[in-house]
Order: structure tokens, then C-alpha cells, then sequence
């Protein structure tokens, strides 16, 4: 009752906010707007653009374009990969080659998914130097092995991918990638 008497005394109603009541809520929420304001340019400039997270990301590859014998070249976390979709003969002498006459031994269909031999997808550099081997577009030379040619050292590849002859220790190395369908792949 005593306090319906000052309220009373003082001339407002009970349920009427002050001016002071106002001014605190009014400044509380500038203040969580300007905090809005500095915190979300800096949360976002913390975060990595698209091109880095594209970069990383897995590409998605159509193999219907690609012609029998031919090869394309594409990027993905900024590394060269070769996709080649092999000819029949291509894949008979890959498979025709006695393993352990090889320099880094790997078995064809070790190299390429099951059921799906005409597609290979392997990495585009020269194990020995990095160099990019020959052998994708029309009128290049692909080796003696019918596969890939480095002209900075003398390595060839064949339709496998595989080291057969120059200073290259290893085979040119396939990435992670899957079928997502019959002529679809996703590498990475």
C-alpha cells in the first residue's frame, strides 16, 4: 500500500516504464547491434573463402564426353589428373605386362575400379621431377608403351599408368575417387 501511495504521489502509473527504464533498454540495444556489427565481419573474415574450400572440395567428373582412346586433364586441390578412357587394346597390353618385370610392380586392375577398366584416373606429374608427360591430346607422343611420355628425362608410362622405362622411381599414382555413376566419377 505504501508503495501505490509513493507511485501515486509521484504522479505515474503503475504500469508506465520511466524515461530511465527506456534509455537502458534503448542503449542495450545499440550496444548488442554495434557488438553485431564488429563480431560478424570478424567471424567471417576468420573463415575460408570459397575458393579454398572449392579447392578442397571433390569435383564432380562426366566420363560420357570423353571418346574412347582420349584423355583429359583437369585440377583437383591443385594437383594435375589425367583421366583417360582406354581403348580395349590399351587395356589387353596393360594386362598382358608380367608384373614383376615392373620397375614399381602394380597390377592393372589394381589401378582401376572393378568392372569399369576403361577408366583411368591417375595424377599428371613425372614421379621423378614433376614434369607433365605427353600422351593426352592428339598427335602427341605417348611413349613406347603406349601410354605417357616425359620429354624433360626420358620416362615412359604405359596405358596403365605404370613406370616401364626412364629414371621415374614410381608409377604415376591414382587419386581417391568413385563411381557415383555407370560414366560419372567423384575424385576426392
Amino acid at each position: 500500500m505504501a508503495q501505490s501511495t509513493n507511485m501515486a504521489a509521484a504522479g505515474a502509473k503503475p504500469t508506465e516504464g520511466t524515461r530511465r527504464d527506456f534509455l537502458v533498454l534503448a542503449t542495450g540495444a545499440a550496444g548488442v547491434v554495434g557488438l553485431g556489427a564488429v563480431v560478424i565481419p570478424l567471424v567471417s573474415q576468420l573463415a575460408p573463402d570459397a575458393q579454398t574450400v572449392a579447392a578442397g572440395a571433390p569435383i564432380d567428373v562426366d566420363l560420357a564426353p570423353i571418346a574412347e582412346g582420349q584423355a583429359i586433364k583437369l585440377f583437383w586441390r591443385g594437383k594435375l589428373i589425367f583421366v583417360r578412357h582406354r581403348t580395349q587394346k590399351e587395356i589387353d597390353e596393360a594386362r598382358a605386362v608380367n608384373v614383376a618385370s615392373l620397375k614399381d610392380p602394380q597390377a592393372d586392375q589394381a589401378r582401376v575400379k572393378e568392372g569399369k577398366a576403361q577408366y583411368l584416373v591417375v595424377y599428371g606429374n613425372c614421379t621423378h621431377l614433376g614434369c607433365i608427360p605427353l600422351g593426352n591430346a592428339p598427335g602427341e607422343s605417348k611413349g613406347e608403351f603406349d601410354g605417357w611420355f616425359c620429354p624433360c628425362h626420358g620416362s615412359h608410362y604405359d596405358s596403365s599408368g605404370r613406370i616401364r622405362k626412364g629414371p621415374a622411381p614410381a608409377n604415376l599414382p591414382v587419386p581417391p575417387y568413385a563411381f557415383s555413376a555407370d560414366t560419372k566419377i567423384k575424385i576426392g
